[in-house]
């Protein structure tokens, strides 16, 4: 079966938005963790931590009517994907030509699609009567607008798929994605997620408009009253109390070895295995033995031909609240515990930038592609006392010289979404 290239990434994140600002952030420990833009101690009887997005101009990428039509979750994910289409070579005039656009398509994924502008709608009717209701309420609101907007800016014609796994909905549209490409379906294919924002762009506060989704996660109790922001997320660490929510855009650009390498493009890494299954335990909570992330897991190494043992790194789901974290370190202790001449190197990129939701897994990715190529296992942000039970290297600290050409990467998410994906250099 012919290999699936990755030719193309993008990001937008709270460390930044293009790929190598995000992964040179995450190498300097840096935190896209602060304040929320809305946040009001006196109101609001604590500090609530966000992994807001403030480095991000959406007229840098679209028209002003494009803007207009849209909700920042489909910009942020227009944004990702002309980045990934630019490092392709497929972004700049005439670059397209002679291509079969039947053959060219996008799989977006997201949780809450256009929810801001769904409760802006609302804070507008409820404030001001039907009248003020946006006219383009609808555009803006509907999840798959986001793969819509990517298809309309390039004219493709090919698949144009939207996928809604909660946070594992990066890996299953990129799954979903090579799925395509090995049926024959596609040639090429814009895959990732996208979560958020909330905040208008540059992290603004939008006049007294204030969106439920705020108080969303505290009113759950994923999140903890933290003083400190450098402790509110602290995946796999024996102190971790709570998500910090975070947001933002990961896309790649899939192809076929064959019609990458014929064109001339530069292959950044590839896609070997997609695993996919229901954990059906738990709205919000994994069944505490982790066999079902492991079977995903499992089901991603096989679809791969990669034994345990080869993978060089593991990029976890790892949401630093304690159900999650202990649920995943049974399921990474039960593929990658045993059998190993040292401990497999972990870094969990949720304490740089905080659970950017359906969008993680896709910037695990993008930060496993960036490590390879430097020999490089960035460390998780924040943790200072990994868990104990973990039969695995938790980096901490600084990153880890390491050489490495395999990585497992893994999106686990509410309703029982386990997903998993293994990449490699070669």
């Amino acid at each position: 079966m012919e290999p699936i290239a990755i030719t193309g990434t993008g990001i937008v994140s709270a460390l930044g938005s293009n790929v190598e600002r995000f992964h040179r952030r995450m190498l300097a420990g840096d935190s896209g963790i602060g304040l929320a833009p809305w946040n009001d101690p006196e109101r609001d009887g604590r500090k609530i931590w966000w992994g807001t997005v403030t480095e991000f101009d959406p007229l840098d990428w679209m028209s002003d009517k494009v803007v207009d039509g849209t909700d920042s979750f489909a910009q942020f994910a227009l944004s990702a994907a002309r980045q990934a289409m630019q490092q392709a070579g497929l972004d700049a005039d005439g670059a397209l030509d002679g291509m079969d656009m039947e053959r060219l398509g996008v799989v977006h994924g997201t949780s809450g699609g256009g929810v801001r502008a769904f409760q802006k709608a609302q804070y507008m009717l409820d404030t001001e009567g039907p009248g003020a209701v946006p006219r383009k309420t609808q555009l803006q609101v509907w999840a798959n607008m986001a793969a819509a907007q990517v298809a309309l800016h390039y004219k493709l014609h090919g698949p144009n798929l939207t996928v809604t796994t909660a946070c594992a909905s990066s890996l299953d549209a990129i799954g979903t994605a090579a799925s395509l490409i090995r049926a024959g379906e596609a040639d090429v294919i814009v895959a990732g997620a996208t979560e958020g924002g909330l905040s208008q762009p540059g992290g603004a506060v939008d006049g007294a408009f204030v969106p439920a989704m705020y108080y969303a996660g505290g009113a759950y109790g994923m999140e903890a009253p933290i003083e400190d922001a450098r402790r509110a997320m602290l995946p796999f660490d024996v102190n971790r109390k709570g998500i910090v929510v975070g947001e933002g855009s990961a896309m790649l650009v899939l192809e076929r070895e064959s019609h990458a390498k014929a064109r001339g493009a530069t292959i950044l890494g590839y896609l070997r295995g997609y695993g996919s299954l229901a954990d059906s335990y738990h709205p919000s909570s994994p069944d505490p033995s982790g066999r079902w992330e492991a079977r995903a897991m499992e089901k991603a190494l096989k679809a791969a031909g990669v034994a345990p043992d080869e993978v060089g790194a593991l990029y976890p789901h790892a949401t630093a609240t304690p159900k999650g974290d202990t649920a995943e370190i049974a399921a990474i202790n039960l593929v990658h515990g045993k059998g190993r001449s040292a401990p497999l190197p972990i870094c969990a990129v949720k304490g740089h930038i905080g659970h950017s939701g359906a969008s993680s897994g896709g910037m695990a990715i993008i930060e496993a592609l960036y490590g390879m190529a430097d020999g490089v296992v960035c460390h998780t942000n924040n943790t200072t006392d990994p868990d104990p039970q973990a039969q695995f290297e938790i980096v901490i600290g600084k990153p880890k010289k390491h050489a490495f050409d395999v990585a497992q990467i893994n999106s686990f998410g509410f309703g029982g979404q386990n997903a998993s994906v293994i990449v490699s250099r070669t």
